[in-house]
């Protein structure tokens, strides 16, 4: 269900509960700034996803409130991920959905990296 990237953060969502170690997942890296980790729904041959350590609900949060070390160490980690699965050459698509017109389902901002195939124009 969308959510409202307005809303107050949810320490309950469950990224912020993968990031507690409450929920298992299939870790990828992490670093102090970052954690990211594979989707349980993969949309395309890579679909891993990758969240700030932070508690922010959106994008738009994430840009607005973050510190410049928090954004920096976020944008480098989400370089590194897509880098370390070979995905520079042929290329990779990022995603981030921001509120209920962008299709964002979970109130904890992450981005998609997907990979491995050729992708298209739009992912449906």
């Amino acid at each position: 269900m969308p959510i409202d990237a307005t809303e107050p953060y949810d320490a309950d969502n469950i990224f912020a509960k993968i990031l507690r170690g409450e929920i298992p997942s299939s870790k990828v890296y992490e670093d102090e700034w970052a954690y990211a980790f594979e989707d349980i729904n993969p949309q395309a041959e890579i679909h891993t996803l990758v969240i700030p350590k932070g508690e922010y609900v959106s994008w738009d949060d994430f840009s607005m409130s973050a510190s410049a070390e928090e954004i920096a160490g976020f944008v480098r980690a989400v370089g590194k991920v897509a880098r370390d699965k070979g995905l520079v050459e042929p290329g990779y698509r990022l995603l981030a959905n921001v509120g209920a017109h962008g299709g964002q389902e979970v109130p904890h901002f992450h981005v998609h990296i997907f990979g491995g195939q050729p992708l298209g124009r739009m992912i449906a």
